[in-house]
């Protein structure tokens, strides 16, 4: 009996090791430096660009409007999605395969903010969708409607169903006992855990697609309603500065969700032919980069109101000793 149990102990600790192994990015020598170079400036730049805009929204008060406090979210998603996968991809590009270990529990965690990241992108457009239907479809009934309380109610179910999902997801994979310890990805995510399982992953697989189908479905429905009846207002409304208003606000949010769709897309799509999965890889890597580095440029900096706050910044003549003369070189439109 003792060596029975023994032997069995054995196989569980074999079988459900809480050292894993990330497979990483495959680059050759000649390619590490440039890309490391490349991740870590596309870090710092997406850190500085959305913790400044940030950072903006909260200190001046003509910036605490529904709009803006909405995209904090959009700025906050972005800045968690991209701390999670690059300083931990950076280390692991320096070191040798065989010495890019990870702590299962570790690997839950980024696991976890990975697809809240990607789930939260598409919530938190949605209610910035909706926000912006409000605004062009009931102008006079706007602030009325987007109150502080209705912000924090779109925010918190934003969050929230991203949450409930999520756990789901994972909770399923968790149940699973582990036979393999290699992730075949460059970061943990949920189609890493469940390979490392040898038992039936239907269930799982399941849910993960219905989760996929739910959450496009809602978010693509809700973008083709709200941009529907925009544009039928647009249409029967002779009003110049309404369809223009409707085409710059419209035009901002939809690159920004075509972006994030494409991205997470093409990702899912190459989940399902892994002879390419180095291609794979690089655009999940991508998938975080582009939307954390574009969507403060295209949202934020795009705003008069932010624009007119920078301007006020720059301007000043306590931030340059050349008063007027000193910002015409580098704002000409201001002239």
């Amino acid at each position: 009996m003792k060596i029975v149990f023994f032997f069995r102990s054995m196989e569980n600790y074999t079988y459900n090791s809480f050292t894993l192994q990330l497979e990483g990015l495959n680059v050759s020598e000649n390619f590490v430096y440039p890309l490391f170079l490349f991740f870590l400036f596309s870090y710092l730049f997406i850190l500085f660009v959305n913790v400044g805009i940030f950072v903006l929204v909260f200190i001046d008060k003509s910036l605490h409007q529904p709009m803006y406090l909405l995209f904090c979210n959009l700025l906050f998603n972005d800045i968690l999605g991209i701390s999670i996968l690059l300083p931990r991809l950076l280390l692991d590009m320096m070191r040798p395969p065989s010495e890019r270990l990870i702590n299962f529990y570790e690997c839950v965690v980024q696991a976890f903010i990975t697809h809240m990241f990607g789930t939260c992108s598409h919530t938190v457009l949605m209610i910035m969708a909706f926000d912006r239907f409000v605004a062009i479809c009931n102008p006079l009934r706007y602030a009325a409607i987007m109150t502080n309380k209705m912000v924090i109610k779109l925010t918190a179910s934003a969050w929230g169903a991203a949450l409930v999902l999520v756990w789901i997801l994972l909770g399923l994979t968790l149940r699973q006992n582990r036979c393999r310890t290699i992730i075949s990805s460059a970061y943990c995510d949920n189609a890493a855990l469940f390979k490392l399982s040898c038992e039936s992953s239907f269930i799982t697989n399941v849910y993960g697609l219905t989760f996929t189908v739910v959450l496009f479905t809602a978010s693509i429905g809700s973008i083709v309603i709200t941009y529907t009846k925009i544009t039928v207002l647009c249409l029967t409304s002779n009003s110049k500065s309404l369809n223009s208003k409707a085409l710059k606000t419209c035009s901002t949010h939809l690159i920004v969700y075509l972006i994030m769709f494409l991205s997470g897309l093409i990702v899912i799509i190459l989940h399902r032919f892994p002879q390419y999965s180095d291609y794979r890889k690089l655009c999940a890597i991508m998938m975080v980069i582009i939307p954390g580095s574009l969507n403060p440029i295209i949202y934020g900096v795009q705003s008069k109101e932010i624009q007119k706050f920078l301007f006020k910044i720059f301007n000043s003549k306590n931030f340059f000793p050349g008063g007027d003369e000193t910002v015409r070189i580098w704002f000409p439109l201001s002239i």
